[in-house]
Formats: C-alpha cells, sequence, structure tokens
C-alpha cells in the first residue's frame, strides 16, 4: 500500500506481457530547480539555480529566453516545458518563474511562487516592478533565500 505523497514510478519488465513493475521514489525536500525573476523584454533581473541541469550560464540564459518566449503572450499560471513543471506570474513588468521536476506537485510549485511575490509585494511596499526590485536586490535575494532553501 502507499501513502499519500509517494511518488510511484513504474517500469515495464522484460517479460512479454508481464504487468509493470512499480517502485518507491524517496520523497524528497529537493523541490526547487530554480527560480528566476526577467523582466518584460525577457532578461534576467534575478535568478537563483538550484541544481545541475543548467550547469553554464550560457544553457540557464538560453532556457530563460525559451521560457520567456513560450509564456510572456499566455494567460495561463503553468507550463510544461523540457521536462520541468514551471509555474509564473506577471507583475507590470516583472515576470517571476519557480521551475522544478515533471513529478513536482504543481500546488507546492505554485505556493513557492505566491509566497515569493507577496513577499516581494511586502518588502517593496506594493511596488513589484522592475525600478522597485532593481533598488531593493539585496532584499530580494535575502526573501528568495529565507523561501527555498538550497532547493
Amino acid at each position: 500500500s502507499h501513502r499519500a505523497g509517494d511518488r510511484v514510478s513504474c517500469l515495464e519488465s522484460g517479460a512479454k506481457g508481464a504487468l509493470p513493475r512499480c517502485q518507491l521514489q524517496e520523497p524528497s525536500l529537493y523541490t526547487i530547480k530554480a527560480v528566476f525573476i526577467l523582466d518584460n523584454d525577457g532578461h534576467r533581473l534575478l535568478a537563483k539555480y538550484y541544481d545541475d541541469t543548467f550547469p553554464s550560464m550560457k544553457e540557464q540564459m538560453a532556457f530563460e529566453k525559451n521560457v520567456f518566449n513560450k509564456t510572456s503572450r499566455t494567460d495561463s499560471e503553468i507550463a510544461f516545458f523540457g521536462g520541468m513543471t514551471i509555474v509564473y506570474k506577471s507583475s507590470i513588468d516583472l515576470f517571476l518563474y519557480v521551475v522544478g521536476s515533471s513529478h513536482e506537485n504543481e500546488l507546492m510549485l505554485m505556493s513557492v511562487l505566491t509566497c515569493l511575490f507577496e513577499s516581494l509585494n511586502h518588502v517593496l511596499r506594493k511596488n513589484v516592478e522592475k525600478r522597485w526590485l532593481l533598488e531593493n536586490m539585496d532584499g530580494a535575494f535575502l526573501v528568495l533565500d529565507e523561501i527555498v532553501d538550497g532547493g
């Protein structure tokens, strides 16, 4: 029997007609792959990556550009891209993104995004926009570090 919240992955066994063999994946506290904030032109203002999915700055920037191009003109709040789940929110001239694996719970990612937005809203005195973010970047990084502890 499986407990709620356990992750199950099923692999086909080699025998013809055999049932899938299921394995429990260990639950992990490391659920966030990346958090980044872009301006309305898709340029990075703040970014933090928590694993080695995109090891170089060049790969990170290319990923961010692709994500921005796919999400900047839509009204939805979630995207599935390159085997990852991405939740996002726009505010005036900013786009906030939280990235997790494709197995991650969207509600958990959305709660991180909501907490990030509400905290920035508080720190920036209800001015969640590029100018105020740039003037308070140290506070923005502090907020991010307090919400996401190494992934």
